[in-house]
């Protein structure tokens, strides 16, 4: 219950910023949309298994599901590539980034 609460919190939060103008806010809220999905693959894994995925440490039904934490390693790689590239957008573009002329 804990997971999905902090993955709905994290959701809105994400969804909040990246409608928001502003590449760096557009940034952050990519950054906490990241996060939750994370959090999503980590509980797709089961979180009552806890036991480290060795053969012979444990029955095999306590051992941790090794596939959602690979996937979770790879969504933080792509996460963090795609956060430099919006900052390095967001440095380029100069320090105003908002789009409204001014009347």
């Amino acid at each position: 219950m804990i997971l999905a609460l902090g993955v709905g919190v994290l959701v809105t939060g994400g969804v909040f910023l990246v409608l928001q103008r502003g590449v760096v806010r557009v940034a952050f809220g990519f950054v906490l949309l990241g996060h939750a999905v994370n959090l999503l693959l980590l509980s797709s894994g089961g979180t009552d298994r806890r036991e480290p995925a060795i053969a012979g440490s444990a029955p095999l039904e306590r051992l941790t599901d090794p596939i959602p934490q690979a996937f979770v390693l790879t969504a933080i790689v792509i996460t963090f590539g795609i956060t430099i590239l919006l900052l390095a957008l967001a440095a380029r573009g100069g320090g105003d980034d908002d789009t409204e002329e001014e009347p």
